[in-house]
């Protein structure tokens, strides 16, 4: 989301010959000196010419961020499109976090004070540019809005300001409010409520539609959700922090979809059903005019539909249904072509997510990829040479590639040919893209191409930090494959010392995260893990990971094998792992822990008590303890409602087995943590306390579900460091 294109600094210590004598590292380099930070090209603001994008320099001599239209056939700018110094307010340069342009870039939305609420949510002030008169004006004197957008046309700006919807007109300045009744853990217009942000991950939950005209916008009621309490130390007497969290079981709040029209003022009800406990994980404005897109779940989210409604009526049918035995992912997988008559949407009704087109009514036109491997990520259509661009695990489950392929299936052709991971930036026009390419053992390299693949210029090689991870001789990550007693072949990787000796015996340290869909073990750049695990691999330890069943890559079937059972196949694949992995003559069996993060922490947590036979020691850091505590959709979407399926709930969850663990365990958790609560932490300390078992824990007071700020993380990585070096 973020607009802006800077490489970060490398922070590379001492000259380069200075480096190539120095061999140790320690937790500081990597937490807070920033010795082995990458560099790389982010936020490019692609513009209509796709040539160009925008870019942010600094003017040292003016204290000030210069924004610059940068060729991308040189990487050079060619001209100012703003002297930072020129921006002010009160007589002061502005300060802003981020920008972005209006459609026919003659304006530009500054935001300022930025302020984030949870993942994805956040609010500011906004200042309105015009580049032709050079005014710069405040958006609006109401407060801090959420989410500014401008209109299609040019014309507006629609914000979110407590929990209600508003537009300013640009000629006026004048703001008009929308809505009215929003209210903080009651209503909530234009943006979404904490579940949908976190599981379908949105936050702007309103959107112009292609003429400027009209607003569609969500609706939450979440009178009937139930408040979550979460204490935030500091002042003598600690505040509450109250919010709607609708936890597995329990009621959602209700949605629904209205549009706004700007000329006639009236505001339209969308029909979406009469039955209330569903969800709308998304809308789009399809490209003909009054007709929008809605697609439309049950709540255990094996039912998909796509409805067309008509936004002057509210009227509107379903022209597309899918079901499926197990769930339905949502994605961003949905594009109208610009002639009106047909629409790309992905499925995995074939086993595989692939792309089809349908006609208006819904009716297949064709499937437009097959095999048996996944479109990973769809960046859309290039109507004008009838072109679908994607990414896809055609060459392998542990790699991703673009492609592009006639909108008739045929002509696919590979763009980017290197072994790896390509991550792919596509410009508006096709034109060009840019490639995030990395392997397990080099870190990313960002080059520019044209959209049939080939190369421009390399933009970011990371030269420096390459130099400087031989300089310090690290571990190469080896890629590995066992079959299980149940015939199941699973990945993973290892790494191991560098002063290896097959004659030796070696502790393992396994890491994972496990959950549907996810994956640990692919070809790609692995950032701190890596480097956290490249040290403790220095210190005499083998580095395991391992992608279990469920996990993601390989096709619906095998992701989709735990449902209604989570937990109990992903533990009995790394229980397995380990016992391979003691199998091997270089490994001590007496010596193999386990440690994860969230879904990793749960996952941690069952293999220390479910294997107490197996692993010596593990690290819980944010765990899941019981899914009762979870969310309704991530939850229920594996796991059924737990009304209908108690067993999948506790049969599996760390609390039940609490009795068993015999190993050494190490619970961490942040105190502000809204999104996998401490409550699970305090559930498992009561477990073991009633058990009478010995554990170890961490707390960090109101720290979030990432654990960071300041020196947190070198404290947590320290402790856990600490831990296993004493303890395994």
């Amino acid at each position: 989301m973020n607009r802006w294109f800077i490489a970060a600094s490398c922070l590379v210590l001492g000259m380069a010959a200075q480096a190539q004598q120095k061999r140790d590292f320690d937790l500081d380099d990597i937490f807070r000196k920033g010795t082995f930070q990458a560099r790389s090209v982010y936020g490019v603001n692609w513009m209509r010419n796709g040539q160009f994008y925008s870019s942010q320099v600094a003017d040292q001599a003016n204290q000030a961020v210069d924004i610059v239209q940068v060729d991308v056939t040189t990487g050079q700018p060619v001209s100012t499109i703003i002297e930072g110094e020129a921006i002010k307010v009160d007589g002061k340069t502005l300060e802003y976090d981020d920008y972005s342009f209006s459609t026919d870039e003659t304006k530009i939305l500054f935001e300022t004070e930025h302020e984030p609420i949870y993942r994805r949510s956040s609010k500011g002030h906004f200042y309105v540019y015009d580049r032709a008169s050079k005014k710069l004006q405040k958006l609006s004197q109401g407060g801090k809005q959420s989410y500014a957008t401008f209109s299609p046309d040019n014309k507006y700006v629609a914000f979110v300001r407590d929990n209600n919807l508003f537009y300013v007109d640009l000629a006026t300045m004048q703001e008009r409010q929308i809505t009215n009744d929003g209210k903080w853990n009651f209503i909530i217009n234009g943006g979404t409520d904490w579940v949908y942000e976190e599981e379908f991950g949105f936050a702007q939950a309103f959107f112009w539609s292609p003429q400027g005209n009209q607003i569609a916008f969500y609706k939450f009621d979440e009178s009937q959700v139930p408040e979550y309490n979460m204490q935030m130390w500091g002042p003598l007497y600690p505040q509450d922090y109250k919010f709607k969290y609708p936890k597995a079981g329990e009621k959602n709040a209700t949605v629904a979809i209205y549009t706004f029209d700007l000329n006639s003022g009236k505001t339209t009800k969308m029909e979406t059903g009469t039955e209330a406990d569903q969800y709308i994980p998304r809308i789009n404005w399809t490209n003909t005019p009054n007709l929008l897109s809605i697609r439309r779940m049950n709540r255990l989210q094996n039912t998909l539909e796509i409805l067309h409604a008509n936004t002057q009526t509210g009227q509107s049918k379903v022209v597309l249904k899918e079901t499926d035995k197990a769930y339905i992912d949502i994605t961003d997988d949905l594009t109208y072509l610009a002639n009106g008559k047909q629409f790309v949407h992905s499925s995995e009704k074939d086993g595989f997510n692939h792309l089809y087109l349908y006609d208006m009514n819904g009716k297949l036109v064709r499937q437009i990829t097959k095999g048996k491997w996944e479109v990973s990520s769809f960046y859309g259509v290039d109507e004008k040479n009838d072109l679908v661009y994607f990414t896809s695990t055609e060459i392998s489950p542990l790699e991703r590639h673009l492609y592009s392929i006639g909108l008739n299936g045929k002509n696919k052709k590979s763009l980017t040919p290197a072994r790896g991971t390509h991550t792919i930036n596509l410009s508006r026009d096709f034109k060009y893209f840019l490639d995030y390419y990395s392997t397990i053992t080099t870190p990313t390299v960002v080059s520019l191409h044209t959209s049939d693949g080939k190369q421009i210029k390399v933009l970011e090689s990371n030269e420096n930090l390459k130099n400087t991870l031989a300089a310090h001789n690290m571990p190469k990550p080896e890629f590995f494959q066992f079959k299980t007693s149940e015939n199941v072949t699973l990945n993973g990787y290892t790494i191991k010392p560098t002063d290896f000796d097959a004659s030796k015996k070696y502790p393992v340290l396994m890491f994972l995260y496990g959950g549907p869909g996810s994956q640990e073990v692919v070809n790609s750049w692995r950032g701190r893990n890596y480097l956290w695990h490249s040290y403790l691999a220095k210190q005499g330890y083998i580095i395991a990971v391992i992608d279990n069943r469920g996990t993601g890559g390989r096709g619906a079937d095998f992701k989709k094998m735990t449902y209604g059972n989570l937990g109990h196949y992903e533990t009995i694949d790394q229980i397995e792992g380990a016992k391979h992995l003691g199998s091997l003559p270089y490994v001590d069996k007496s010596r193999i822990g386990i440690w994860g993060w969230s879904f990793g922490g749960y996952m941690s947590s069952l293999a220390i008590t479910k294997g107490a036979d197996v692993f010596k020691a593990a690290i819980a850091v944010a765990p899941v303890i019981n899914w009762r505590f979870y969310d309704t959709i991530y939850t229920e979407r594996f796991l059924k409602l737990p009304q209908d399926n108690a067993k999948g709930y506790d049969e599996n969850s760390p609390i039940t087995h609490a009795n068993k663990l015999r190993g050494k365990y190490l619970l961490i958790h942040g105190t502000g943590d809204d999104n996998v609560h401490f409550q699970n932490s305090i559930e498992m300390t009561n477990a073991l306390v009633k058990a009478n078992i010995p554990f170890e824990s961490a707390y960090y007071p109101n720290r979030n579900h990432g654990i960071s700020g300041g020196n947190t993380s070198i404290h947590l990585f320290t402790k856990m460091t600490e831990f296993v070096l004493r303890n395994l």
